[in-house]
This record gives C-alpha cells, sequence and structure tokens, in this order.
C-alpha cells in the first residue's frame, strides 16, 4: 500500500508560479513511477505530467508542455510539480498519482495504482 499527500494548492493570478509536492509513504517509493492528473469541474481527469521510476524519463500533457516540470526526490520519497506561467484554464484540483509498474501509455490514470486526495489550484485572470 502506498499513501499519497498533495500539498502546495491555492489561489494565484494569471502569470504566477506555483510547486506542488505530493509525499509518498508506505512501499518502496523509489519502485513506483509517479504522475500528476488534475480534473477540473466538469471535464475529465487530465494527464499533467509522469516521471518513471528511475527518474530519467518524464512526460508532459500538451496543455502544459513547457510550463511544468516534474522532479522526484528519492532521499524525502517526494514527487513535485513546478508549475509556472500559470492560467485561468489550469484551475482544476490536482492529484498525485503512483503506479507499480511502468505505465504503457502513460497518459491513462487507470495506468496508476494508488490517488492522493488532491489540491485545488486556482488561477485567476
Amino acid at each position: 500500500q502506498v499513501q499519497l499527500v498533495e500539498s502546495g494548492g491555492g489561489s494565484v493570478q494569471a502569470g504566477d508560479s506555483l510547486t506542488l509536492s505530493c509525499a509518498a509513504s508506505g512501499r518502496t517509493f523509489r519502485r513506483f513511477a509517479m504522475g500528476w492528473f488534475r480534473q477540473a469541474p466538469g471535464k475529465e481527469r487530465e494527464f499533467v505530467a509522469s516521471v518513471s521510476w528511475t527518474g530519467t524519463s518524464t512526460y508532459y500533457g500538451d496543455s502544459v508542455k513547457g510550463r511544468f516540470t516534474i522532479s522526484r526526490d528519492y532521499a524525502k520519497s517526494m514527487v513535485s510539480l513546478q508549475m509556472n506561467s500559470l492560467k485561468p484554464e489550469d484551475t482544476a484540483v490536482y492529484y498525485c498519482a503512483a503506479a507499480q509498474t511502468s505505465p504503457t501509455l502513460w497518459r491513462l490514470a487507470r495506468e496508476y495504482d494508488y490517488w492522493g486526495q488532491g489540491t485545488q489550484v486556482t488561477v485567476s485572470s
């Protein structure tokens, strides 16, 4: 079992930056691929970013590519999402996710086995 707890959400202005963190506990963190998804009201859950268990491969959704950066800290068992140049359309609940095996399709939510409770990010214009 893996427990995931997100933090760092909040309300910001368009153009601002924000860093989300996900603290993992339980089973061996370093063996899990990690990802971030988001869900806005009335919309489906959307892939944001993922990082492989080795940390050497990263993947991004088209809408955040070039603005967001995912990273992981093995010593702290944490995954972070640095979000720059935020836009109102980035407003959503952001979820941290963990996959026991490397996803075949990184952007599919069903590839991930564990989920956090989510943290709200609100970007105003």
